[in-house]
């Protein structure tokens, strides 16, 4: 499997970029809209890669990052979500962006993306929210950020606490602390956790 490439920009638009390697190889990639903007304007570049093999044929598609790459993986074991869905949903939110849409449920969010319906939505947050971490955009890139484990009982102290302005990172960071603490019951996890904010 052809996992990254490295080389001369042959030709470049917002869906695919064609890239030839040291070797003299020419690569086809379909890009992303955040690896079509780490591309633009450059002579070189390089691409995380995911190579589809069917029947018919191969297709690469390529990324800006690892994490990029991981959501998009993420994505395609969602039954109804193909390499060219998951490349679409990509192109339309970054990967921070749709780990937050599964971690809070935001139906809306997700659906608003071209050719993804609601049902389809749907099953995304249902397949993928115990799967995604938070990723949250450092100074240098995006990186994934471990949290602490919640239940899905904690998980409406979280919601209250995302609806009250924080983050849903520093929400289960705070409701980790809460229980750590002996709070036991939701309405003490999230009293506990809003005086440890």
């Amino acid at each position: 499997m052809i996992g990254y490439l490295k080389g001369q920009i042959k030709s470049l638009s917002p869906d695919t970029a064609l890239i030839v390697t040291s070797s003299g190889v020419g690569f086809e990639v379909l890009v992303s809209a955040a690896a079509y903007d780490k591309l633009v304007g450059k002579t070189e570049g390089e691409l995380y890669t995911y190579m589809q093999v069917r029947e018919d044929g191969m297709s690469l598609y390529g990324f800006a990052a690892t994490e990029e790459k991981e959501m998009f993986l993420k994505l395609i074991t969602v039954s109804g979500v193909g390499p060219k869905m998951g490349i679409a949903v990509l192109s339309s939110m970054r990967a921070s962006d749709i780990a937050a849409a599964i971690a809070t449920n935001d139906v809306k969010r997700l659906s608003a993306v071209k050719g993804l319906g609601k049902k389809t939505a749907e099953r995304i947050i249902l397949e993928l929210r115990e799967k995604v971490s938070v990723i949250s955009t450092a100074e240098g890139g995006a990186k994934a950020v471990q949290l602490p484990p919640i239940s899905m009982g904690d998980e409406d102290a979280v919601v209250a606490l995302m609806t009250l302005g924080f983050t849903r990172q520093e929400s289960i960071k705070a409701i980790a602390r809460a229980k750590d603490g002996g709070a036991t019951s939701v309405e003490d996890i999230i009293m506990s956790a809003l005086k440890g904010m």
